[in-house]
């Protein structure tokens, strides 16, 4: 296990929490895990107000994934290179394929299963569309990364420096290469 990259001062982390390499954990993040235990993949982003609790199952993130702000996470298992947009809710024992997204003030409820590569709005939560998010979901990632990584250093406007976008667009077409290896069209 690792220690995360950057951890806001803020952010209070009770019980078995088991965080990979690259882990960002952003102002006001409560994780609790009292008789189970919570999982962070690597390079995964937990962001400002989020809330990560367990259920009668441990709570599982995978890797490259963005936990937007005010998000709560319940029990639940995401799979690698997902975005979970601002303020969504994920319930107990349910299932988040690989590179999804889960739109903002989503409801995903109890032992729902979403299918990878799947766009999900609503409340309760269904699949809009089918789409594989693996390079914006990744990119995303990986701009949090960068930026916890500035956090740690001091550096709070690193998305404002010129060279850390070109970084980003490289960063980008590389991914883009790596998608059509990968997944092919």
């Amino acid at each position: 296990m690792s220690k995360a990259i950057w951890q806001a001062p803020s952010a209070e982390l009770y019980g078995d929490i088991r965080l990979e390499e690259g882990v960002s954990i952003w102002p006001q993040v409560v994780m609790r895990a009292e008789a189970d235990h919570i999982e962070i993949g690597a390079y995964t982003n937990i962001q400002d107000f989020t809330m990560i609790h367990i259920a009668n199952v441990p709570t599982k993130i995978g890797a490259y994934c963005s936990i937007t702000h005010h998000c709560t996470i319940h029990g639940a298992t995401i799979g690698d290179n997902c975005l979970i947009g601002i303020n969504a809710t994920i319930m107990d024992r349910a299932v988040i394929g690989d590179n999804c997204i889960i739109a903002g003030h989503t409801i995903v409820t109890e032992d729902t299963v979403i299918p990878p590569n799947s766009i999900v709005a609503g409340a309760p939560g269904k699949v809009k569309a089918t789409r594989n998010n693996f390079v914006a979901n990744r990119l995303n990632a990986l701009a949090y990364y960068d930026n916890g990584q500035a956090y740690a250093l001091g550096n709070y406007r690193i998305w404002a420096d010129p060279e850390q976008q070109a970084r980003m667009v490289e960063r980008e077409a590389e991914l883009e290469a790596e998608f059509e290896q990968h997944f092919g069209h």
